[in-house]
């Protein structure tokens, strides 16, 4: 574990588990003596020869703060990085919450007694969220007397050498506090002889530091620079740090070791003594595969004098404890030698280390992390041994283990079901991130989806999430008229802590399925309308309606009446609607057809298709007893270029009395038009044909050669009336005086009236729109026409009633000169309006048409001749030839008639008597009217 500046803190985390072989004792707020132990404190202490350790468990300190003080009698130190070093303790945590301090038997606060026994006391912390602490009091003692002569120890942030080749007399007689308690209770007896000659606390004058180049320091220079030197009764102790600056690096047969060499001067009164140290570390030597870890380590060592060395040990160990051979195997490692290096091999995943999770570029990775120990004895030439312990905490590099994105979906209960994995223990879901919006795990199974933690028993878990297929989270697209796609898009927001890196993961799933409820179209009718319900299925209303030939527009709902909720909608048509197809005639009903077409308007897909036929009682014939029939012709189906008013009896004189685009209506005598009358028993039929005109002659092949048959029409209706003859019938019948003459039922159609300007007054050639405004002199003719059009009528008469001129084109405005009044020239004028009769010669209706003449003039104010324009107004009298009153027939005082006086007035309905009025202005079909310019 890194060291960090300050005081040593650490968390722990995890789940209780009973510590075992504790010397400590309970927490509580205040220090707890060592004989109020208690095993579920969670602190464990552990001598291995040359070090103690230290296992406090995750359970002590559940999330909470962890500090480690250090203590010699009444003096207390924070453990710090920078103290640790140099006085020898390192700390180590593993991601459950674990850890283990290593102390030196030789550190800087242990009571050495003969270098055989080792008190070391220190004080655990553990600060909760208020501002009380909890402190545990360590207490330990070890023994140890099979020093070797020389002993290195390589710890995770320390190298340590001791020696004992310190000369008897210059041995410090350092005064432990055990010592002075044996000495005044008559155990312990000092040396009978003590140098007198001592220049310093240790009795050590200078020290050399080899990098490799020389320099030296006195004693209180190298502790203050960071170094921990102490001499006890028989050894030399000499501790640095991996980064001090008189450290470096010597490669020794390819494996990286961290140096220190030291050159100790101890003075006595007339002499001096030089006592030479040196410590080796490897910091490198290591290779990995998929599987193992090896770890190289030079046979012969910069702590060999010569290649002569024999080794006289070699064992290895895990977290600081050694193991045996039978563990060796059971558990795969191998130490052996190898040409010039030793070689332990380590298997990956063992039991021993722990994976750890890690992100690198967003991806997920782990590392593996485990602990050996190596510890070789050797000696040289016989000389005196040592003795080489290396704690080596190994990392394997990133191993990237992106998880599987593995699908359960059920797609009978509808469901996506995913499980992403698998994660080490220290990987959180933190919240996933979907196609409508970011939920947090707590708000994605409150909204109703399931997200759970499944755990393995190997230590892995992954995470498993259910969303329903009818989430507004889930996108759904129809791909087909009935498939739909439901796509789940997901992003993992993942963090590993404890040290809080994000990382994501992006899945998605894909289901189709073919479960469109397409809409549905049923339908009824009665006598006069049709009733269509519309059920929406599944698609809800997304798609668009056309009846007949038209989409259902908002103005065409309103018309006939929708109404709809969220699973229907519901319309009535009248069967004589324009969106109605009519399919055929029948003599007393009519055959009509609606159609309803649901499309989706993005893919233009046809959802349904559906028509509905009914039969609607309908008068398609009459029969009068007066001799009269009246027939109605429909524009059907199957004769879709069928113009109504172009239809005729046999007589193809005999046309339509009224039409539209889809209906005409005949009405005329039996004994007219073509009909022909035919007798069977006691019934007298007649019978006419409604047709348009005729398609391609027939020819046939005959004994005499090819004859030309009559052509068949494109359109037939037959006709027919049946009397019975020589009936008798008695009618009988009351009279009532009536309180009111009954109104005429009014009917509605267009007639088309249009007033124009001849160029003469042979009226063939007229002013065309562009020409006004006309320029003319005073008293200039101006032949003027009023037509009616599109009328084949011969029973209608126009009739003039007025006529008159305004200096502006409003036809009401002043002043006004008048032409035509009531009919008859204005006889005010002094220059009249002149009639011109129309001729039959070149005009099919000469009573749908007037002409009149009058002079240019101008109008006069205040004797002021005013150069203006002048506008012409009419208004113009349709008569039927049976009426005889009003305008129709009215007699002029002047000699020249202005109409031929037929009677009656035109009735634009089928049974009633009506005249019609219109209004127009010169040139237009309406109230357009045109001007002139002088």
């Amino acid at each position: 574990m890194p060291w960090l500046p300050g005081i040593c803190t650490l968390w722990l985390l995890g789940v209780v588990i009973l510590a075992q072989n504790f010397n400590v004792v309970s927490p509580q707020k205040n220090v707890i003596p060592a004989q109020n132990f208690n095993q579920r404190t969670g602190l464990k202490t552990d001598c291995l020869e040359s070090y103690m350790r230290l296992t406090v468990d995750k359970s002590l300190a559940f999330g909470s703060l962890v500090e480690f003080d250090v203590v010699n009698g009444s003096q207390i130190e924070p453990l710090t990085p920078s103290l640790a070093s140099k006085c020898g303790f390192s700390v180590d945590s593993d991601p459950w919450g674990n850890y283990r301090v290593f102390a030196s038997l030789f550190n800087c606060f242990a009571e050495n007694e003969d270098d055989h026994l080792f008190d070391i006391n220190m004080r655990v912390r553990v600060r909760g969220v208020k501002a009380d602490q909890d402190v545990f009091q360590v207490e330990k003692t070890c023994t140890h007397d099979q020093w070797a002569p020389r002993e290195v120890l390589c710890d995770r942030n320390y190298m340590e050498v001791s020696v004992n080749r310190l000369p008897g007399e210059i041995t410090a007689m350092r005064r432990q506090p055990k010592m002075a308690e044996r000495q005044a209770k008559g155990d312990y007896q000092w040396p009978d002889t003590v140098s007198e000659a001592i220049t310093s606390k240790y009795n050590i004058w200078r020290m050399v530091f080899f990098t490799p180049k020389q320099k030296a320091m006195v004693l209180e220079d190298a502790l203050k620079a960071g170094y921990g030197v102490t001499t006890t009764k028989s050894r030399l102790v000499l501790r640095s740090g991996f980064d001090m600056p008189e450290t470096y690096v010597e490669n020794v047969n390819g494996v990286p070791m961290k140096m220190i060499k030291v050159t100790t001067y101890f003075k006595r009164q007339w002499s001096v003594t030089m006592l030479d140290t040196v410590a080796a570390c490897p910091v490198g030597g290591l290779s990995f595969t998929d599987e193992m870890i090896t770890w190289y380590f030079p046979r012969v060592n910069p702590l060999m004098t010569s290649a002569e060395a024999s080794i006289l040990g070699m064992f290895m160990g895990i977290d600081g404890s050694q193991i045996d051979s039978a563990q060796m195997a059971t558990r795969g490692y191998i130490l052996t030698i190898e040409g010039n290096n030793i070689v332990m091999k380590i298997p990956i995943g063992g039991p021993d280390g722990y994976y750890k999770s890690h992100a690198v570029d967003n991806q997920y990775n782990i590392r593996y992390f485990i602990e050996p120990m190596l510890q070789l004895l050797w000696s040289e030439g016989g000389m005196d041994s040592t003795k080489y312990r290396v704690l080596f905490p190994i990392k394997t590099p990133f191993m990237p283990r992106p998880p599987q994105f593995v699908d359960f979906t059920d797609v009978d209960k509808r469901i996506f079901d995913v499980l992403l994995g698998p994660f080490l223990y220290d990987v959180e879901l933190v919240n996933i991130t979907f196609f409508a919006g970011v939920l947090t795990v707590a708000e994605a199974n409150v909204r109703g989806f399931n997200i759970q933690e499944q755990r393995f028993q190997n230590g892995s878990k992954a995470f498993r999430l259910q969303v329903p297929f009818s989430d507004s989270f889930v996108v759904k697209t129809q791909t087909d008229l009935l498939l739909t796609v439901y796509n789940l898009r997901l992003v993992y927001g993942f963090m590993i802590v404890p040290e809080s890196i994000p990382f994501s993961y992006i899945g998605a799933v894909d289901v189709t399925l073919q479960d469109v409820t397409l809409p549905t179209v049923a339908g009824s009718c009665d006598k006069e309308k049709f009733y269509i319900m519309i059920s929406y299925g599944n698609l809800g209303n997304n798609f668009n309606i056309m009846l007949g030939k038209r989409d259902l527009t908002p103005d065409l709902r309103a018309e006939y009446d929708v109404k709809d909720n969220a699973s229907h909608m519901s319309l009535v048509v009248p069967f004589l609607a324009f969106d109605i197809a009519f399919e055929l005639m029948y003599p007393s009903s009519l055959r009509a057809r609606l159609d309803v077409l649901l499309w989706e308007p993005v893919n233009k897909w046809t959802l349904s298709d559906f028509s509905l036929a009914c039969n609607f009682p309908m008068t398609m014939t009459e029969c009068f007893s007066n001799g009269s029939m009246s027939a109605l012709a429909v524009k059907v189906e199957s004769v879709p270029q069928l113009v109504p008013s172009q239809l005729t009896l046999r007589d193809h004189s005999c046309r339509p009395k009224f039409s539209n685009d889809r209906f005409a209506y005949f009405s005329y005598e039996a004994n007219s038009c073509g009909t022909t009358r035919k007798f069977y028993d006691g019934v007298m039929m007649y019978q006419n044909e409604i047709i348009l005109g005729n398609g391609p002659p027939v020819f046939q092949q005959g004994k005499n050669g090819v004859t030309s048959l009559p052509p068949d029409p494109e359109y037939r209706v037959t006709v027919s009336c049946f009397y019975t003859l020589n009936d008798t019938q008695t009618i009988a019948f009351f009279t009532k005086p009536r309180e009111n003459e009954p109104l005429p039922e009014t009917g509605f159609g267009q007639l088309h009236v249009v007033l124009r300007l001849a160029l003469d007054g042979s009226y063939n050639n007229f002013y065309a729109e562009e020409d006004y405004p006309v320029v003319q002199y005073l008293r200039s003719p101006l032949f003027f026409e009023v037509m009616l059009l599109k009328s084949t009528d011969p029973q209608i008469e126009l009739v003039l009633e007025n006529c008159w001129a305004t200096l502006k084109e409003d036809r009401s405005s002043t002043p006004r000169w008048d032409l035509i009044v009531d009919g008859c020239v204005y006889l005010a004028d002094n220059y009249e309006t002149i009639f011109h009769p129309v001729t039959a010669g070149g005009v099919p209706y000469p009573s749908h048409m007037k002409h009149f003449e009058i002079q240019m003039f101008t109008f006069v104010q205040n004797d002021v001749m005013l150069q203006d324009q002048i506008y012409v107004h009419c208004d113009a009298v349709l008569c039927d030839a049976i009426q005889n009153d009003g305008i129709c027939k009215r007699l002029c005082p002047s000699s020249i008639p202005l109409q031929t006086g037929k009677k009656g007035m035109l009735s634009l309905t089928f049974n009633s008597v009506q005249y019609a009025k219109l209004s127009i202005g010169l040139g237009s079909l309406s109230e357009l009217t045109y001007f002139f310019s002088m």
